[in-house]
């Protein structure tokens, strides 16, 4: 026979779980310094240019 399982502990278990990491999740996110936030998005905008600029005009 399988192992007897309480499932309202495993439900709190799981979502005990999805909150960790939904916090990790936000930690990464906002847990950030101004210095970081700006270079993280000078470096978006700079790939962004970098793609664009490399662009092959299309045939209309």
């Amino acid at each position: 026979m399988g192992e007897v399982v309480n499932l309202r502990l495993a439900r709190k278990a799981a979502a005990r779980k999805g909150k960790e990491a939904q916090a990790a999740a936000n930690r990464a996110a906002h847990g950030r310094t101004r210095a970081e936030r700006a270079a993280s998005k000078a470096e978006a905008e700079r790939t962004a240019r970098l793609l664009d600029g490399a662009k092959r005009e299309g045939r209309d």
